[in-house]
């Protein structure tokens, strides 16, 4: 499980930079900073507050939309010359989230205190990124913290507009799916039971279809139902267990990337968060190394992640970065290709941005054809399931008929 820690590094210029990150040990962290382009001069162990453990334990998080409209508010308040504390001080009045003005204040405490923004922004790792500070850190040694901090709102709008239209598309046929089971379960717990009693007092054999599907319905309404659903909030706290340890993640993503019909989706969508993230980085003045350690922490599948450690490692070695992507099967030729033509001609990044466009295209028809894919499917299992009931319900009916006759 990560720990938190604080740190003191110097960049290139000798300056002291301090922040915090999770990681598993001080080995790790201090891997990734170095890898980073920083020297280590302190790691330790993070004290974390009684207020901040309670934030943590009761979820409380900065929603992302409010982070994007603080940014791109930040954004056109530095273009105009705000003073920095200025802005901090404006923006914490108009959030309309709580969270997130006392986040600010604090930065701004921590600005008025004479440390550098992204440090501030470095100790609420609950509101602002890795990616983010990354970003803003760049954007601050470069001079140009107005246009980075649009193009990390850019970029989060994005991303926050991809997850929407996957969400809005998922609904309906959860929704759809949701009702289903309720009905089914409705019918065998409540409606079986009367026809099963008006069965009895008719007399006869019945047959072995609605035999089957009385016997299902005495399990479900008796003891039975509740062992189903102890095995499944077993399978469920299992599972969430399971996915916690990084086996289990790396399992889960990749089984992820190969499921039927919305396998696509999920591989699409990494290649896009890939390539925007990277871009973005490399855009905003981030060094390589340190640009591929972010965009593998951010790209939300563990296979992407192994696949650019090895990327990393082949850049150390003064590999290029095509080279190494090529052999890992999870990017696409169209992906690796784009991104040697970009080394060629020194304009990766602009070469990633089209990349991302791509994919963000890709994404919305695979969701658009995933959906009208979904649709017809789900009312085809709700008419056979509930017409599989019926005809087990009124089969007995059909012999008395028959008899008589």
């Amino acid at each position: 499980m990560a720990n938190a820690y604080t740190y003191t590094v110097r960049d290139r210029t000798g300056r002291e930079i301090t922040g915090s990150l999770e990681a598993e040990n001080v080995d790790v962290l201090s891997g990734k900073l170095r890898q980073m382009g920083y020297f280590v001069v302190s790691i330790e162990e993070a004290k974390i507050s009684m207020a901040k453990k309670e934030l943590h334990i009761f979820g409380a998080k900065v929603k992302g939309e409010d982070v994007t409209i603080f940014t791109r508010q930040f954004a056109t308040m530095i273009n105009a010359g705000l003073p920095l504390i200025k802005c901090l001080s404006v923006l914490a009045q108009q959030t309309d989230s709580k969270t997130l003005a006392d986040v600010i204040v604090d930065c701004q405490k921590d600005v008025e205190a004479g440390r550098s923004l992204s440090e501030a922004l470095s100790k609420h790792p609950e509101a602002f990124s890795n990616l983010y500070v990354s970003m803003v850190r760049a954007g601050e040694l470069g001079g140009m913290l107005d246009d980075v901090l649009l193009r990390v709102a850019n970029q989060m709008e994005r991303e926050q507009e991809i997850r929407r239209k996957i969400k809005s598309a998922m609904t309906y046929p959860i929704a759809v799916l949701a009702i289903t089971l309720l009905l089914l379960t409705a019918m065998i717990v409540f409606v079986v039971p009367n026809f099963a009693g008006m069965f009895e007092d008719m007399g006869g054999e019945l047959p072995t279809f609605t035999k089957m599907l009385v016997s299902l319905s005495h399990f479900v309404g008796g003891f039975g139902g509740l062992i189903m659903i102890a095995v499944i909030i077993g399978l469920v706290i299992g599972f969430r267990r399971f996915k916690a340890t990084a086996t289990g993640r790396m399992a889960v993503d990749r089984l992820k990337l190969h499921l039927p019909m919305v396998g696509p989706l999920f591989h699409k969508t990494a290649m896009s968060k890939f390539s925007r993230t990277l871009g973005t980085l490399l855009s905003s003045g981030v060094p390589i190394l340190g640009a591929l350690e972010i965009t593998g922490e951010t790209t939300g599948n563990m296979v992407v992640t192994k696949a650019l450690d090895k990327v990393k490692d082949g850049v150390k070695e003064g590999e290029t970065i095509a080279a190494p992507l090529a052999q890992a099967k999870v990017f696409p030729p169209m992906v690796t290709q784009m991104i040697a033509i970009g080394e060629e001609t020194g304009a990766l990044d602009v070469m990633l941005a089209k990349v991302s466009e791509f994919y963000d295209s890709e994404v919305n028809a695979a969701v658009d054809g995933l959906t009208s894919t979904i649709e017809p499917l789900l009312i085809m299992f709700l008419g056979l399931a509930v017409g599989t009931i019926v005809i087990a319900l009124y089969l007995p009916i059909f012999r008395v008929i028959t008899m008589l006759k």
